[in-house]
């Protein structure tokens, strides 16, 4: 696989880091300190903000179970995912944003433009 190959293609590969394809650098590892995994630093807001979103969305699943249990009608059933699904776009939305406005714009300002490939990807990926 070529140097100039996006992240998405050497992850599709197999690849999951810069460093698995020249072993023995010393370049750092791009991908955080697993080799796996890149990171990104949150403020307790954030993650005050994302975790909120993830319990409230938790609750709402819990409770399509308890109507599932409960036999309850399938319109009023599919009314609650709908609501769920909604909840998982906004979320979604917050966290796109978040990204955008730091990593993406990060990345392109320090020169590296596959960045932009790497939106476009994530976007095709969550606007199914």
């Amino acid at each position: 696989m070529s140097s100039s190959a996006s992240r998405s293609e050497k992850q599709e590969a197999g690849m999951t880091c810069e460093n698995e394809m020249n072993p023995g650098t010393e370049e750092t590892c791009c991908c955080g300190t697993d080799g796996r995994h890149k990171h990104k630093p949150r403020t307790p807001e954030e993650i005050r903000s994302l975790t909120n979103r993830l319990n409230r969305i938790e609750g709402q699943i819990n409770g399509i179970k308890k109507m599932i249990e409960d036999n309850r009608y399938c319109p009023d059933i599919l009314t609650q995912v709908a609501s769920v699904q909604s909840c998982l776009n906004s979320f979604n939305k917050e966290l796109l944003a978040s990204h955008i406005k730091s990593c993406v714009v990060d990345d392109i300002r320090e020169g590296n433009d596959q960045a932009v490939d790497e939106l476009c990807e994530l976007l095709k990926k969550t606007m199914k």
